[in-house]
């Protein structure tokens, strides 16, 4: 191991997507206080992104919706792009994405997420992103006025120890890992949910639900997923007391349409929920853009726990695996935190 003194790097934008923002995986403890989470609409993608780049899995990163990102060093820099199937270039010629990179002070990076593969695509830069923080975190938040833009012409500056590696023979990929990539079906993407218990009961509403098809509409956003497809209603005009909603939460409201709640939902409400996403289908939901169809199919909380360990793990066999490659380069990764 080696100890490097930190060096000042900044990144100029030169294109920025529909909605471009510095993000990280959100806010800690802050719910009981009113403020919700928040964090990365993929949170899988945003903290791969970051181990790759040998930053640890919270870290400042940028998230890109639709469009194109492009920046230009000016000095090398250590990185990574995850998320939505994306084409990638370092000054001019394709790499891949979900790997390491090495950038040349001077080369362009573009990224352009490919259509109908997902939405967002995530950049992590090894080292500290010079960004602004409420409550913690760098997580923006509209309604309290955190938006956290990165727009075209900006010049983001980064603190980073990455001077090259030791040996500089690697062509990209650099290192082969066990990197858990995201995958995207080519129909309809299928969805786990866990049955919600003692909210409010809709009769069929189930079977309804597992049969149909939904399409994701443009008026959805971080608060939620507004889809297009049937639903039930209570069959009662009884008011619903309000109580609290998890992230993933299948809301139904008043008109007809299916809301699956996102990472900025309200953390109350008083429509009827009728089951929430499993954790290990949020990354999915997260990058679920207009047009994009889905299906959900029901499962137990043993199920959805064990396929959320099994994605744990994969995480954590890759934050092994890059600590050794980059200690095996001469360059430090983090540690891994448990």
């Amino acid at each position: 191991m080696r100890t490097v003194a930190m060096k000042s790097v900044a990144l100029e934008f030169t294109r920025t997507g529909w909605t471009t923002t510095f993000q990280d995986l959100g806010r800690r403890d802050t719910e009981r206080r009113g403020v919700p989470t928040g964090g990365a609409a993929d949170q899988h993608s945003a903290l791969v992104a970051n181990l790759l780049a040998g930053n640890p899995r919270g870290a400042t990163l940028i998230e890109n919706l639709g469009g194109e990102l492009a920046f230009v060093p000016d000095t090398d820099v250590l990185l990574a792009v995850t998320g939505a199937s994306a084409r990638v270039t370092i000054g001019g010629a394709p790499v891949g994405s979900w790997s390491p990179l090495v950038v040349p002070a001077g080369q362009e990076v573009r990224v352009r997420a490919e259509v109908g593969r997902g939405t967002r695509t995530y950049l992590a830069v090894n080292g500290t992103l010079a960004a602004k923080t409420l409550l913690g975190s760098a997580a923006p938040d509209a309604r309290m006025g955190f938006g956290q833009l990165v727009a075209r012409g900006s010049r983001v500056l980064l603190e980073t120890e990455f001077r090259g590696f030791q040996r500089r023979f690697f062509e990209p990929p650099l290192f082969r890992l066990p990197v858990p990539v995201l995958r995207f079906d080519e129909g309809p993407w299928l969805v786990d949910v866990v049955a919600s218990h003692g909210v409010h009961a809709i009769p069929g509403i189930r079977e309804v639900i597992e049969e149909a098809e939904y399409v994701v509409t443009p008026r959805s956003n971080h608060v939620g997923l507004r889809l297009d497809g049937p639903v039930l209603h209570p069959d009662t005009d009884a008011e619903i007391v309000s109580h609290g909603v998890p992230v993933g939460a299948l809301q139904i409201p008043h008109a007809d349409e299916l809301i699956v709640l996102g990472r900025y939902r309200s953390l109350t409400a008083g429509y009827p929920i009728v089951g929430v996403a499993s954790r290990a289908s949020l990354p999915l939901l997260g990058q679920a853009g207009p047009g994009q169809r889905l299906r959900f199919r029901w499962t137990d909380r043993d199920s959805a726990i064990r396929r959320l360990a099994r994605c744990e793990a994969e995480v954590s066999a890759l934050e092994h695996a890059v600590a050794e490659a980059f200690a095996a380069v001469g360059f430090m990764a983090p540690l891994p935190h448990h």
